[in-house]
């Protein structure tokens, strides 16, 4: 066993490691030992810990956010990373039910909403005539708390007219579907690929811009088969794993 890892407090400036390396070994060890876990302590509390300034303690937080173990919160403090939602891709299941199954509190928060003329792609996607309309959703999935996924949803107009201020109510898609009929649906398709994202959208996840995430497209349908929503889901890496179900 190591000098520094015998005794974490005390840093071994001629080690041949920056100090802010060895606090970033150290707190990583500490939180997959189970030692740290959800918010960590202040920077002053890790700079008197480690006997250095608080800029080398920034150094060590942020190499420790690049790795995707913990999250800074501006006003609220640095949180570990928790477990990864399994998000379960089946033929009638959407994150709401595997965030449900993981006994976890999730909600999608309506941003904003707004009515398109669909495009080819949102025609072909939707089985829509031409000169169509969709409704356009804008959405943050939350999970206790925290942005796990930044959505763009489409609905075919005029059939589901009037579900974005439902949607905006109880957070909730299907539930915000039943008040339309659809009581019941299935994925007609799903498409999963990595991608970098976006300025805007790292911001909404809280991640660096630098780590990719889950970009899901997924287009659901109504028990005729008739399409009723194609939705893009931006997901972030860490805090999302997608778990295919096979097809009987």
């Amino acid at each position: 066993m190591s000098e520094l890892r015998m005794n974490q407090n005390n840093i071994i400036r001629s080690a041949g490691v920056s100090v802010w390396r060895q606090i970033e070994e150290a707190l990583s060890a500490d939180i997959l030992a189970g030692h740290l876990h959800h918010r960590l302590p202040n920077e002053t509390a890790l700079a008197e810990r480690f006997n250095v300034n608080r800029h080398t303690v920034r150094q060590a937080i942020k190499a420790l956010v690049e790795r995707g173990m913990v999250d800074v919160q501006h006003g609220k403090g640095t949180f570990v990373r928790e477990d990864l939602i399994d998000y379960q891709v089946g033929r009638r299941t959407r994150l709401a039910h595997s965030v449900a199954n993981a006994r976890r509190v999730g909600v999608s928060q309506v941003l904003h909403w707004s009515t398109l003329l669909a495009s080819a792609e949102l025609r072909q996607l939707l089985d829509l005539p031409a000169q169509a309309s969709v409704l356009c959703v804008e959405t943050l999935d939350v999970v206790d708390d925290k942005v796990i996924g930044v959505c763009t949803q489409y609905f075919p107009l005029p059939r589901f007219a009037g579900l974005a201020e439902l949607y905006a109510k109880n957070g909730i898609t299907h539930l915000a579907l039943e008040q339309f009929g659809i009581l019941q649906f299935q994925r007609r398709m799903s498409r999963v690929t990595a991608r970098m994202p976006s300025k805007e959208v790292a911001q909404q996840l809280g991640q660096p811009s630098a780590l990719p995430i889950l970009y899901v497209e997924t287009v659901y349908v109504d028990e005729d088969a008739v399409p009723i929503e194609y939705g893009i889901s931006r997901f972030c890496s860490t805090a999302v794993q997608v778990v295919i179900e096979p097809v009987a």
